[in-house]
């Protein structure tokens, strides 16, 4: 199971790794990668906020966009009755299916 926790406005994902006897956190939506480890959440929150700051550190150092590019396009294959049940909602909706998706999307992705 994945957890995910916000940490200065970004989100990173927890996992634990028995290998090691440790939570694994690892920020979501950066162009490079920034984890950090803790044995507690308090200690995620703060490798979490150290890990985070030293990337963006870096980043604003190398001129470099610290947040991964978008192109704000998703193609989706899914079974043709999910897609007309989906076509249905977002029509009883009053809503595109585009509409109707992103809204879906929007709830279920954003705190």
């Amino acid at each position: 199971m994945k957890n995910t926790m916000n940490i200065d406005g970004h989100r990173a994902v927890i996992t634990f790794d028995p290998d090691i006897g440790m939570f694994r956190g690892e920020f979501s939506g950066l162009s490079g990668g920034a984890d950090f480890y803790a044995e507690d959440v308090a200690g995620l929150r703060r490798e979490g906020a150290t890990s985070l700051r030293v990337y963006l550190e870096a980043c604003a150092r190398r001129g470099i966009d610290p947040l991964a590019k978008a192109s704000g396009a998703i193609n989706l294959r899914v079974p043709p009755d999910l897609h007309r049940a989906a076509t249905l909602a977002a029509k009883a909706s009053g809503k595109s299916l585009n509409q109707w998706a992103t809204q879906v999307l929007r709830d279920a992705a954003c705190d």
